[in-house]
Parts: C-alpha cells; structure tokens; sequence
C-alpha cells in the first residue's frame, strides 16, 4: 500500500537467524573475531553450559588480576532465544493471521462506531493493536481454562486493551453484535459493554479489574504465592497453572509494578509470567526517550533474579544477523535511545538504510540486497508469532524462578497514517474513510469499500474455518478466557455458639477491643469448619496487634519453611515459620498484603475456595495509603474482613500526626459494597463478624467489612437484650437516662472508644447539672447514611404508597431532648445523618492533625472527652432556652476547659 505509514517492523511472517556477540573497541577487530570464533567453537563442540562456564571463570580471572570489569545486568538489544533453539509454530499460522486481522477489526470498528454514535465516548485502538500477537498466540496455544479437572491459568488483560478481548468474544459467539454496539454504553437496551475489564459490571466475564496502572503486577504476584500458599496448606492440589500478567512499558514507572519484584523470585514463583508490552511509548510520548527502557526493565528484572526473556526482533531480520560475523548490527541495535526508535517506526526504507545502518559501510553492505520496501518492512518481535511463541513456550517450561517477557512492539500498529507509533496514538479513537480503506486491505478483511466507510462488525459464518479452528483451539485448552465463574460450595453460616462467650462481656477484666477480636480470631482458627479457611494477613504489625500467640499455634506460612533456630526459640510464643503455616506475615507493606487479601477474598471465584481473609493494619494506613487497591477489591467482589488496628485519632498514645487516624471511615464512605463499622465493644465485633462470614459465605453476597478496633482496655460490657439489631443496622440505645422524669433530656452518641467518653459525660450531665441522657451506640454511621439515602429514594419515585421512614428517625421518635454526637474521626462522619435526625444535632469530632500525647490529653485537645460532651449538650440546652448561657459559662470553668485554646482544625 503506497499510502501506508512506513514502519520499522512491518507485516508478520517468516524467519531468520539471530548471533548474541558484542564488539569491543579498545582492541584489534582481527584479535576480538579470534576469540569470537573460539567461542563460537566451543559452542559448537560443547554446549552453552560449558561456554557459560568458561567465561564465568575468565571474569573471575580477570577479577582476580585486579581487572576492574563493570558490572551490568544487561545481555545485548537482541533476542534471548536465537534461531538455533527456537522451536516450530505447531499451528496454521495463515489462519491465525486471519483470525487475528479480524479481531483487529471489530476491536477498531466498536471504538470508531461508539465515537460516532456519541462524541468523545472515549475508547482505545492503540494498546490492543500493538498487542493482537501477543495475546492471540497466547489464546490460541497457551492460555487454559478453567476445567472440572484443572484449575486453569490466572490472566491479567491489560486494560485498554480491552476492545480486543470483546472482539475476539464476538468471534467466539459469547458476545453479541449488539453489545459490541454499545460499547461503553452499558446502559443501553439490550446491554453494553465497560469501558475496561470490571468484574463488578461484568461479573461473568471479567476477573480482574486492570486499568489502574501498576495495581495488576502487583496482584499478580501475590496471586502467584497465594496459588502457592494454598497448594501448601492442603486446600488445593498442585498444579502447574500459571500467572500471566500483561502490562505496557509506560506502567512499570508505576511503584507498585516493580515494587515485589523479589518477593517472586525470593519464592521461586516459576508459575507467574510477566509480559510487557515494549512499545515504547506511554499516553504522552516515549516512555525513556533518551534511554532504553527495554534495557533498563531486563536489569531491573535481572537484577532481582527473575528469568528474562527479549523478544525484540522479527523473523527478517534473521538473516541479516546471520550475516552480520562480526557483531557490528547488534552493537549498533544497543546505540539507539528510543526516540530514535520512535523516529525510525515512522520513517521510509530510505530514512531507515541511512539512519540506522548507514554509521558504518559493513552495515550498508549487510542489508544492500535489500530494497527500501523491504527494510521499512523488518518487522519486530513482539508482531511476530514464532518468535513470540518460542518465549511463551520456554517461559512456561521454565523451572526456579519467575519470568518476564520483554516484547518489542509498535503503539498503534496498523493504524497507518492515523496515529501508527506516533505520540498521539493513545488517545485515537476516530479514522477517516480512506484510513479505513487502507486498514481493511492491509489485514485483508473481506469488505469492499462502500461497506468499509459504514464499519460493520465482522464475524464468518458459523462453518469458516476462521470461526471452527478458533472455536477447536480453545476447547483444546479448556474453554474460554477471560470468565469468571464464582463456584464456592455455600459454608453453614450458623456460628451462634462460636461466638457465644463475646455476648457475655468481660466482667471488670479490661483488653481491648483489638484483644477481643484476636480471641475471636483464635477461636475461629480451630473451628471445625472455618478454621482452615481463616486467612490472618498482618503487615509486620501482629506483636503490636497481640497475635504473637497465633504464631505458635498456626504458624507463619513459608514457602520452604524454616530453615533456622529462631532467636526466641526457647520462649513460649516463639517466631515460628512452616509451609503448612496460616498466617501471611507480610512484612512493611501494605500494598503487598492488601494483594494478598484481594488472593485470599476472590478465591472462592479463582479457585472455588471460601477462604475468609482477615487483614489487620494501622487504620490509618489503609484506605489513605492504599485506597486504589481497596477500589480494586470492591470492584472484584472480594470478599474478607479488613481490620483497621490502633483507630481513631485518640486511642493511639504517643504516636502522633502520621499514625493517629481520623480519617479512615470517612474515606470508607465511597466504596459501595463495603461495610463498615466502628465497635466500641466485644460483643459489637462478634455480631458484625457471624453476620458478615453469613452474608459473604453462605448468603453469597458481593460485599466485604471494614471493621475499626483499639488498643485502649477497658471492661467489656454484657450485650443488652434486643440489641443485634441496631448493631448491625447502625445504631442502638446501650444505656437509657435513670431518672426519666427528669425535665432537662438529652441523647448522646459516641462510637468506638468515645462511647465511653459519652458515658462518663452522661454521668456529669446526670449528677452536676440535673441532665437526663441516654447514650447510644453507633457502630455505623455509613449504614446509617445508605439508610437514610435509600428511604428518600423509595418515597421519591413510589410518592403514593405510605412513605418510609429512615430507622436512625425510627429509633429517636421516643428519644427526648437535644442530641450531640461525638466520634474519633472528622466531624463531617455525624454530620451525614443529621438531615434524618428529628432535632438539631451539635458534632464533636478530630478535624485536625494528630500529636504526640496520652489519651486523656489529645481528647482535651480535639475537644471530643466527657467534658466537651457534657459542655455541648449544655450549650445545646441553652441555644433553646431550657437553661440560661451562665450555666454553660459556669460548667466551662467547672470542667476545667479553656474557652481561648486554639482551634485544634487548624493548630
């Protein structure tokens, strides 16, 4: 096609020969081709093994000499699998072509047809199109589906490349045309399609949600070491079923896309593969354009001891390298940054011949019987399918260590003129009629120009050999990928008696609701039937959080075991590490063990496994730090306990502005199917916890908890009579005013810790100022708040039916006088609800940053303790006139509070 963009890595077929030499210039080209060919020698007669070795000890000579050789993680810019060990393509590699160049299209005409429908609706071509080989030799030969026999393999589609995996659905029949016609309308009749792979909108088909960039590596390797976890644990059998994760260059400056790295190779995680897309390009334009990010990755992956496999060059430039004896065109691949690689993607035969061999006369003389067409033709490896299956093929035989695939392609690829390795390319979402035209015969589709300009879907008929032979190969491998199927057996639910003695309180024994929840916790480890599928995930934190007694009882979970005497050994509660160990002590990462529960929640969909996460951190390093993985979790319909340690802004002694969380349950408030609570007592968190394994793991309910605990002891309280209601639903009354005829009442809500505050304030209020206070417990404010949101919808669109009434309202009909509510977190938490409240409601909360005190002090400080309750309810008295100013001014003296202190929102 004369119109077509010229390309550096032109169509897909064929092959070559590739030789890994390097060229030396401190010595005499005759002298360094004389080692070259003694090398070359000893490969022939000997192996690579014995080659390796030789020159493994001529480093260490050289060393040894005082030689001082710089170190590099790097092996040169070619491909790690020369032609000599690549093996055969064992498919119809013609019909995969076809097959593939109809994916191409149908992934091109549903985001040109959705931007035509509606302007701007947004959608990707770029990704999937430098991508189609990757994935389809993938599909076609490697991926396996999910079997009553085999597990199957885990892949993480990357995200925008999404309209690629529906067009391939199309062309399997999972998919309508229809729906490919409201692609990123899904709210369309007949139903569309998400804009990027969302198991919560697509629970049937999408398993992981991707497109927030670096989160899916991540994932990937802690989903690796879950597989692994559960094989030595006994809940699954082994297996050889992989990880695949397929992520772009640009991702990777994400932190979390690198950041466990060694994790995989410290746990030999042969079952996960890495496959980057080396495009070289991110959103705005080159990733390292005065570098080599292709270099860069494999030394960063080298480095950590992953397996590292380059797939740069197609099967054209074989020959050419083949003729190359004395390593001048491998030494020149490594010279060029990528902006120039960039440049050279866009350019003619003629700018390519002049600017990329013609350095050096020997390069000129290597590729002159080569026409211009044919050089801008050279196509890279990543667009080539027996080179990219000769890396699939030795990345799966692969033993000891996981890898990662580095495979050279162009952003873009097909596009032509409209954005084929430009820097505009991400964000193309229209092409005109003649770029059409020029697309359709360049992948060979079957439409003539009339039908080309409108973009039908194609699909051939049901007989085509494109449509059987596609078809045949996925049921070869097990059935069709990417689905999601949630096939868990149902548990009992009924865990009454487990929880039985944390209803009873803890008479005067005073721990705290953290020691309350870690005897919960040792108790369900030894249920009969929940008890194996308790996953405890701790980041470096279970001393601090009272666990270390767990250690000994269930263990650490170690892939090898423990290979040393602890330290400790000789104490009861020794660090004790096993491969049959329970817990997933994460070590400082947060990221890593949120990873690890988002494994453990969507087994029961992975693998069909009710394994029951409970993941316990500082509060305040959760949702503020790791938010997106939260995100992520709710997306996947995870399912598992998140236990926010050490909460509220006050309870934590000491620690100061970084470590005290006032912020946690607010930044709950967006995740829509989590449920989150603020208990303040044992029984509290034992109702939450039987009710939530119910819902999760019997009821089969997409939702996960949030649950806020405390290091600060105090006696737990007996459940009252009725109260399992209003815990679960919100709120409830714990302790009702004692002189109920008295003339001045008020109602006083606290949660977690504050509670008690509320109670000594009801006390004060009782005994000094001739107040009557009942004091309730709110244990969810964001229940509440849906609550009272959901009722107002119902009446709004059902006007004549007998309107609702929110239960926070429900519950304060027979509730007298003014109200006050104080919590350890920002006042905005009360304000939510105070719409349905029956009266004005005066909040006390901990706008502001933390300080290094004791409890007592910074409750003072942030104006949230029993005098501040009591002083707000007396100001609420007066504001409608049940008593007069003087009597507020005369308590504020009385409490011992200063009415000048700064204002701790902004001190």
């Amino acid at each position: 096609m004369s119109s077509a963009l010229p390309q550096f890595g032109g169509p897909e077929e064929e092959m070559g020969k590739d030789t890994v030499v390097q060229q030396q210039h401190t010595i005499d080209d005759v002298e360094i081709q004389e080692w070259l060919e003694s090398l070359d020698s000893v490969l022939e007669s000997s192996g690579p093994e014995v080659a390796a070795e030789i020159l493994e000890r001529l480093r260490a000579h050289a060393t040894v000499n005082g030689i001082d050789l710089p170190f590099t993680a790097n092996t040169p810019y070619t491909n790690t699998i020369p032609l000599r060990l690549q093996p055969l393509f064992p498919g119809d590699q013609e019909l995969e072509r076809r097959i593939k160049s109809l994916i191409r299209w149908n992934a091109l005409a549903m985001v040109v047809r959705a931007n035509r429908e509606e302007h701007n609706i947004g959608g990707h071509i770029s990704t999937y199109a430098s991508a189609a080989t990757l994935y389809e030799v993938g599909f076609n030969h490697f991926f396996r589906g999910r079997t009553e026999n085999f597990e199957g393999d885990t892949v993480y589609f990357q995200g925008h490349a999404a309209p690629g995996f529906y067009s391939r659905a199309f062309m399997e029949g999972r998919l309508s045309a229809q729906q490919l016609e409201n692609f990123r309308r899904e709210l369309k009749p007949g139903g569309g399609l998400s804009s990027y792979p969302h198991p919560w909108l697509m629970p049937d088909f999408w398993e992981f949600p991707t497109v927030s960039m670096g989160l899916s590596p991540l994932m990937a390797i802690y989903q690796a070491r879950y597989n692994r976890y559960l094989e030595d644990r006994g809940l699954k059998p082994r297996t050889d079923a992989k990880v695949w994760a397929f992520l772009g260059d640009g991702e990777t400056d994400e932190p979390e896309s690198l950041g466990a790295i060694t994790l995989a190779s410290r746990e030999k995680l042969d079952n996960l593969i890495f496959v980057v897309n080396c495009n070289l390009q991110r959103l705005d334009g080159p990733v390292r354009g005065n570098g080599q990010i292709i270099q860069e990755l494999e030394s960063a992956f080298r480095g950590a001891k992953w397996n590292v496999i380059k797939v740069l060059w197609g099967s054209e430039w074989d020959p050419i390298l083949e003729r190359d004896t004395e390593g001048l065109l491998v030494k020149r691949m490594g010279e060029l940054v990528d902006g120039e690689y960039q440049k050279l993607v866009v350019s003619s035969g003629a700018y390519v011949r002049e600017h990329f061999f013609g350095n050096d006369e020997r390069l000129l003389k290597l590729v002159e019987p080569l026409p211009d067409e044919a050089l801008r033709r050279l196509r890279l490896g990543g667009h080539d399918p027996r080179k990219v299956y000769a890396a699939y093929k030795a990345a799966v035989e692969h033993k000891g260590s996981p890898t990662v695939i580095l495979a050279r392609t162009i952003k873009g690829y097909g596009l032509g003129e409209a954005g084929e390795g430009k820097n505009v390319t991400h964000q193309q979402k229209k092409l005109n009629e003649e770029e059409l035209r020029e697309f359709r015969s360049r992948f060979g589709i079957p439409l003539n120009d009339e039908d080309c300009a409108t973009v039908p879907f194609y699909r051939p008929s049901e007989e085509s050999a494109e449509i059987q032979y596609l078809k045949a190969r996925r049921e070869a491998l097990g059935g069709y990928l990417p689905q999601r199927k949630a096939r868990s057996a149902q548990l009992s639910g009924d865990y009454e008696e487990l929880f039985k003695e944390f209803l009873e309180g803890s008479e005067d024994r005073e721990v705290s609701t953290t020691m309350a929840f870690v005897a919960m916790l040792r108790k369900m480890l030894k249920d009969q039937e929940i008890g194996k599928l308790v996953v405890p995930i701790v980041p470096d934190e279970a001393r601090t959080f009272g666990m270390e007694s767990l250690f000994r009882t269930v263990g650490i979970y170690s892939s090898v075991g423990q290979k040393y005497e602890p330290v400790d050994v000789n104490t009861l509660l020794y660090y004790k590490e096993a491969k049959n160990g329970q817990i997933l002590e994460e070590g400082i990462t947060e990221a890593g063990s949120m990873a690890s529960f988002i494994a453990a929640g969507t087994a029961y969909a992975t693998h069909g496994i009710n394994t029951i996460p409970f993941f316990i951190y500082y509060s305040m390093f959760g949702f503020q730090r790791i938010g997106d993985f939260i995100w992520a979790a709710a997306d996947m319909r995870a399912r598992g306990f998140l236990l926010g340690g050490t909460s509220g802004r006050t309870t934590l002694s000491g620690e100061g502005l970084q470590h005290q969380d006032g912020n946690s349950h607010v930044l709950a408030l967006p995740v829509p199917n989590l449920r989150a609570y603020d208990p303040a007592f044992a029984y509290e968190i034992a109702v939450i916890i039987e009710d939530g394994i119910r819902r999760m793991y019997k009821d089969g309910e997409s939702c996960f908890y949030y649950i806020t605990v405390m290091n600060e002891p105090y006696a737990m309280p007996a459940m009252p009579a009725g109260a399992k209601e209003g815990i679960l639903k919100g709120m409830y009354r714990f302790r009702a005013a004692g002189n109920k005829k008295a003339k001045l009442r008020a109602q006083l809500f606290g949660s977690g810790a504050i509670l008690n505050e509320a109670l000594r304030a009801q006390e004060i209020l009782d005994q000094k100022y001739g107040v009557a206070a009942d004091v309730w417990s709110v244990t969810s404010y964001k229940a509440l708040y849906n609550d009272g949101n959901e009722t107002e919808r119902w009446n709004r669109l059902h006007p004549k039916e007998k309107q609702r009434v929110p239960y926070v309202t429900e519950q304060l009909a027979d509730a007298p006088g003014v109200i006050v509510a104080a919590t350890d977190y920002l006042k905005t938490l009360p304000n939510m609800i105070a719409k349905w409240v029956p009266r004005r409601m005066a909040t006390l909360g901990t706008d502001g940053f933390g300080r290094s005190e004791g409890r007592a002090s910074l409750r003072d400080f942030f104006e949230v303790d029993a005098k501040f309750i009591t002083i707000a309810t007396l100001h609420e008295l007066a504001a409608d006139g049940k008593i007069e100013a003087s009597v507020v001014e005369k308590a504020i003296q009385e409490l011992g509070a200063n009415p000048e202190k700064a204002n701790p929102v902004i001190s």
